[in-house]
């Protein structure tokens, strides 16, 4: 009997499966690596290669699910970069155990900069924080661009004709728009090129809110460039991308 035990249990071996759960390993550890990973998880969501503020990468991490927020260290992900406590939770049962499941709570530090690299966050457990969990104020709204009224509102000049700069000023100055839209108008030439830019949620994405405008002889238009465009430093959201378009990227 002990010889076909033993002959059984190579065979499982065999296949790639282990017989027993491995020793020293209980419901309550692998409860602990869930909540590890969901910590990871959360940096994933997290990372950037931008500089952001530490609040704003704080208040992020609380819209997560499953994730709070415990403590945040730092003014932001520039230079030595920031550094947050979260409080995750994690279910683990033992195998072959009729045991009911067992959840645990854990607090992991993760760090992040504009040199971290994506799932490297330092990852680390660590005693959590006495007190609730950090809140934050809604989101800032995102004002709105009113293309259509734009359109409608901007001169238009017939072929052979020159843009009138003031024209086009007065014209986007009747829109009355939110304060926080910036506004770029531009004259070269023939053309006027107009740049409305809103900075968007910073929950929900790195590209700019822009609408563009060019105003030229024989022809007035307005469109708002591609997402790659829009990413801060690219360019597509001035008023000289108006003036002279970028092709779309490929």
């Amino acid at each position: 009997m002990p010889i076909i035990l033993a002959a059984a249990a190579l065979a499982l071996a065999g296949c790639g499966e282990t017989p027993f759960p491995a020793s020293g390993t209980t419901a309550e550890d692998r409860a602990a690596e869930e909540a590890r990973k969901a910590a990871d998880k959360a940096g994933d969501r997290l990372y950037t290669s931008r500089v952001r503020p530490a609040q704003d990468v704080a208040h992020r991490a609380a819209d997560l699910d499953g994730v709070e927020v415990m403590r945040v260290t730092g003014s932001s992900t520039a230079g030595p970069g920031m550094r947050l406590v979260l409080r995750t939770s994690g279910t683990g049962s033992e195998p072959w155990s009729a045991d009911p499941p067992v959840t645990v709570t854990r607090c992991f530090a993760l760090s992040f900069s504009t040199t971290t690299e994506w799932h490297h966050y330092g990852t680390r457990e660590v005693a959590c924080p006495l007190g609730a969990p950090l809140t934050f104020k809604p989101w800032p709204k995102t004002p709105e661009i009113p293309d259509a009224r734009l359109r409608k509102a901007l001169p238009r000049v017939p072929a052979g004709g020159t843009a009138d700069e003031a024209k086009v000023r007065a014209a986007v100055a009747s829109l009355r728009l939110d304060p926080k839209i910036a506004v770029e108008i531009r004259k070269e030439g023939d053309v006027v090129g107009v740049a409305l830019t809103a900075r968007p949620d910073p929950s929900v994405d790195d590209a700019l809110e822009c609408t563009l405008a060019r105003v030229a002889p024989g022809g007035t238009s307005v469109w708002s460039p591609s997402r790659i465009q829009r990413m801060p430093g690219e360019g597509g959201c001035g008023a000289g991308n108006a003036i002279d378009p970028a092709p779309p990227p490929h």
